[in-house]
């Protein structure tokens, strides 16, 4: 059976199906990856540290100046859409065989394309909180300031809602993350390397019928996957959708 016809009828006989995503679903928005050629990592920065020293929670304490204009260089896209992936995970849910979307993403694009049923394993930079006062902000008061930004309501310093460097996973996220995995009769991994851990590490916890891959390049789960396609995401899920 042609490979995008039997993830079709996998995906149309599942009733519990789990989407486990990274950089590479958003790509199509616009958005660049992290270790790709042209990625994020990869391209010339004037900061005089490596990105991943600059996204570090040591970093972000020590030299909050250099980490805020790299950060709003390159982790905020606030006129980015969803793209065709986006759009067929929100429209595998709403027809039933999707029961969620755990996500390495921080840019939001998921519940922008309508699913409900998101982990965001990551945080996102739509979120951010006080250190001080713990009051909630939207993502422009990032965008809309310069320097350091600061609680207008009691000074204190801002931080995105984003899991740096050196920070662990929020615990309860992760539970319901692998309950959801746990729970999946299908699997679809699609748009990541699986090599960020801890995150990666979460497929161990899938018992269900069929894990599929979907990605341009290789991965370590490759042999383990009953079907492998290294193909464009956002064409594969739209061809199978709409």
């Amino acid at each position: 059976m042609e490979t995008r016809q039997c993830l079709k009828e996998w995906l149309s006989e599942s009733r519990n199906a789990v989407f486990f995503g990274g950089a590479g679903v958003s790509t199509e928005s616009g958005i660049p990856d992290f270790r790709s050629e042209n990625g994020i990592y990869r391209a010339r920065n004037q900061y005089g540290a490596d990105p991943e020293e600059i996204l570090s929670h040591h970093f972000f304490l020590e030299r909050p100046e250099v980490f805020y204009a790299y950060y709003r260089e390159n982790l905020i896209y606030p006129e980015a859409q969803p793209n065709p992936a986006h759009k067929a995970l929100a429209e595998w849910e709403r027809r039933g065989n999707l029961a969620a979307v755990i996500t390495q993403n921080i840019d939001g694009l998921h519940q922008k394309a309508g699913s409900r049923t998101v982990y965001e394993l990551h945080g996102s930079v739509l979120r951010n909180t006080c250190m001080r006062c713990g009051k909630k902000y939207d993502v422009s008061i990032i965008t809309e300031t310069t320097g350091v930004p600061r609680c207008p309501a009691c000074g204190g310093q801002i931080k995105p809602d984003v899991v740096l460097y050196e920070e662990g996973l929020d615990s309860a996220l992760l539970t319901q993350s692998v309950e959801a995995i746990r729970k999946a009769d299908l699997m679809i991994v699609g748009g990541t390397s699986l090599n960020v851990y801890p995150a990666a590490g979460l497929l161990t916890y899938f018992q269900g019928k069929h894990l599929v891959l979907v990605n341009r390049d290789r991965t370590p789960w490759d042999q383990e996957a009953d079907l492998v396609l290294h193909e464009n995401i956002g064409e594969v899920f739209q061809e199978i959708t709409f």
